[in-house]
């Protein structure tokens, strides 16, 4: 729909005629200061009032033109159908592990085997997508942690940032508490409430200058809720020379350093052994971190006064112009 910003301004619109109408022109000398020939070649033809006759082609798009322009100048708005936009939301940094461990074979996506860092890329994508209202952020880390998305609400390239990821990015170790320190330096000055780090790993700290215990002291300190989740299979065939042997992938997985991370700061440890135990995961994670669905009715606008002020100019050059030819 279209709506006017300022419609009192139209109160100007009979201004022309009104100053036309009472207020009287200055009355022409009578005197010549030069006297030549054909006086009506030098002066222009004037009406009875002293001013000059304009032809009416002209006085028609000169009135068209004011009206435009008032019509401008009262701020058209084409107003768009109400989208819901939410009020607030969570601050919710999502740490990623990227050690040469994450590319282990073990889990299964669409009937294909793959390594843990696709299926994990490719599961917590899809939770990224589903946290609107949310700033997601994004942390890599392997030897070393790096933020690749401060939190945002574009959570479309946030979760194109971690697709495009690759094991080794951040190293090949795994430095927890350096991912758990950067973490808290990113969500420390947002509202204590709604402070949330997602970790995922699949070994232990190998790592890094800050010491797991200790970060996890200070998340505790600064109110940082922390969701812990162990990735691997318990146990997978392997071929080698001997024959087939049954395996434990998982064996560098700290569970007991994840375990008290979570409970430490109030959050809760995830095992996920396949894919499904995944999905699983992040969807209890909706459940305990919901998402604000508080949302309040906006109405883009877009301005259009452009269009009646275009019109207004083209039609004032084409009045001033068939007005000197009458």
């Amino acid at each position: 729909m279209i709506d006017l910003a300022w419609p009192w301004i139209a109160l100007v619109l009979p201004l022309p005629w009104l100053l036309r109408r009472f207020w009287s022109p200055a009355e022409l000398s009578r005197e010549a200061a030069l006297r030549v020939p054909r006086m009506d070649q030098l002066i222009p033809a004037s009406d009875g009032m002293g001013s000059r006759t304009s032809s009416g082609p002209a006085l028609a798009l000169m009135a068209l033109a004011w009206i435009c322009l008032v019509a401008a100048a009262c701020r058209p708005l084409w107003i768009d159908e109400a989208v819901e936009m939410p009020l607030s939301g969570r601050d919710l940094m999502l740490a990623v592990d990227l050690s040469g461990s994450m590319a282990v074979e073990d889990f299964e996506l669409e009937g294909q085997r793959v390594d843990r860092s696709t299926a994990t890329r490719a599961v917590a994508s899809e939770f990224i997508a589903r946290r609107v209202g949310d700033r997601v952020g994004l942390i890599l880390f392997g030897s070393n942690a790096y933020l690749q998305a401060p939190l945002s609400f574009d959570r479309d390239t946030v979760a194109q940032l971690l697709m495009e990821s690759f094991i080794g990015l951040a190293g090949k170790e795994t430095a927890i508490g350096d991912a758990i320190g950067l973490a808290i330096k990113r969500l420390r000055d947002r509202p204590v409430s709604n402070r949330v780090l997602i970790l995922l790993t699949d070994g232990a700290n190998t790592a890094g200058e800050l010491d797991p215990a200790t970060a996890t002291g200070l998340a505790q300190e600064t109110g940082v809720r922390i969701y812990t989740i162990g990735i691997g299979a318990d146990q997978m065939t392997v071929r080698s020379f001997f024959g087939a042997q049954r395996v434990n992938p998982s064996r560098d997985l700290d569970e007991r350093l994840l375990t008290h991370i979570a409970d430490t700061t109030g959050g809760r440890y995830f095992r996920a052994r396949d894919t499904a135990e995944l999905e699983q995961i992040y969807a209890e994670l909706d459940r305990l971190e919901p998402v604000d669905r508080t949302v309040y009715d906006a109405r883009p606008t877009r301005e259009l006064f452009v269009w009646p002020l275009a019109l207004a100019t083209c039609l004032w050059v084409a009045g001033v112009y068939l007005g000197g030819r009458g």
